[in-house]
């Protein structure tokens, strides 16, 4: 038996005028998701548990089967993990975004003009934090280069108790002040971020984009502390070996975490850009090579959302379907394997707040070996009215594997 999960990160949405009143799902062209929708169990799971943030370190834990609030440590644990930081069980991490702020004199006074510096390349990124550690660098803190916007910092002795560390995704377009943590644990973080932007606003770097018409990555924002993660192995756990497919640090680090094969797609970025078709491409061979499960993470969903762009949204949703879902399942149809399929996001990135909720998510199984009476199309509302609903989110994976 194969096992494929494509998980649509951001996927779900809300009706919103954006749109005519429809969601994303609603209107994106996914012939092939619609095809098993009609044959496939289908319904709605909580995979944001009461109590925690909807984000998709939480989110992805519980599709993979994983309980957040026993094996969750924070987040950025999970990236560290994916760079290849060997963390101590002293250390605390911190995601390090690089981002955009607004000129005003008052660090406080700023506001977040973009969570990810205009989607900085990986070099430039490079560069960027190079400086970083050069100018606050030290026995303590200890920065690290991820991929585009998505850095870690390691603190030494640190402690996870700072108050509220806003992800920077979730203020898009605000002023700052107000969301810059008051405990008095996060003052020193708090200013490194305020040091790191008198020197990155004249950064060369920063220079060269603006001279393009693009936006500096002027400032760290820090946010996602978190210690040394407690994953157990999936194959352990589950009895299957697994694969992990994903463009970002995140899902990475989940998957080494969990002893998973994280295999690089060239070309793979996180946004609408992505290679689609290499994702597909690593699924297949990771099937070819006998791993039982593959789990296809794709982020641009969730990145249009947060961006704010409806069509971009209702177009990664029809280039998921028709580059990598449907080779995928092709091969799984040709290979004469049974083989069960997992759709579903991790949560949703409605348009309105472009931010994550914490709502129940549409999801469905498809089996090769069983026709079922499913929905027409795939969407919130079909998803929904079916009835069924998972509450305990982690049991989606069980659901998948019939334990």
């Amino acid at each position: 038996m194969k096992y494929l999960v494509l998980l649509c990160d951001g996927m779900a949405d809300t009706p919103s005028d954006y749109l005519g009143g429809k969601t994303p799902m609603e209107l994106a062209d996914k012939p092939n998701m619609d095809a098993l929708a009609k044959v496939s169990e289908v319904g709605l799971c909580k995979t944001v548990a009461k109590g925690l943030k909807p984000g998709s370190d939480v989110a992805n834990l519980s599709v993979m089967g994983y309980d957040p609030t026993v094996s969750y440590t924070g987040r950025s644990p999970l990236e560290a993990a994916s760079i290849g930081i060997d963390l101590k069980d002293t250390d605390v991490t911190l995601r390090c975004n690089i981002v955009t702020l607004s000129d005003e004199e008052r660090y406080e006074d700023k506001t977040m003009v973009d969570y990810c510096a205009g989607d900085i390349s990986t070099a430039e990124a490079a560069e960027i934090i190079k400086t970083v550690e050069e100018k606050l660098g030290n026995e303590i803190y200890k920065f690290y280069s991820g991929v585009s916007y998505r850095h870690c910092l390691v603190v030494d002795g640190g402690t996870t108790d700072l108050g509220n560390m806003t992800p920077p995704h979730d203020i898009s377009g605000r002023v700052i002040g107000e969301y810059l943590s008051k405990s008095e644990n996060a003052a020193p973080l708090i200013d490194l971020m305020k040091k790191s932007y008198e020197f990155l606003k004249d950064h060369p770097v920063n220079k060269a984009r603006e001279a393009r018409g693009e936006r500096p990555a002027n400032s760290i924002w820090l946010w996602g502390e978190g210690t040394k993660p407690d994953v157990q192995n999936f194959k352990e756990k589950n009895g299957v070996s697994g694969c992990v497919i994903s463009a970002v640090d995140l899902l990475k680090g989940i998957g080494i975490c969990a002893g998973m094969e994280t295999p690089e797609v060239e070309g793979a970025t996180g946004y609408i850009d992505t290679n689609f078709s290499g994702k597909a491409n690593a699924a297949i061979e990771a099937f070819g090579k006998g791993t039982e499960l593959v789990y296809i993470h794709v982020e641009a969903p969730d990145e249009c959302g947060h961006r704010c762009e409806p069509e971009n949204k209702v177009k990664a949703i029809g280039l998921i379907d028709k580059l990598i879902l449907a080779p995928v399942k092709k091969y799984l149809d040709e290979s004469g394997e049974d083989h069960r399929i997992l759709i579903c996001p991790d949560h949703p990135t409605p348009l309105l707040t472009k931010t994550h909720s914490s709502e129940p998510v549409p999801f469905m199984i498809y089996d090769s070996r069983k026709v079922l009476t499913g929905v027409d199309t795939l969407t919130e509302k079909t998803a929904a009215s079916t009835g069924l609903f998972i509450e305990h989110g982690p049991s989606i994976m069980d659901r998948l594997l019939e334990k």
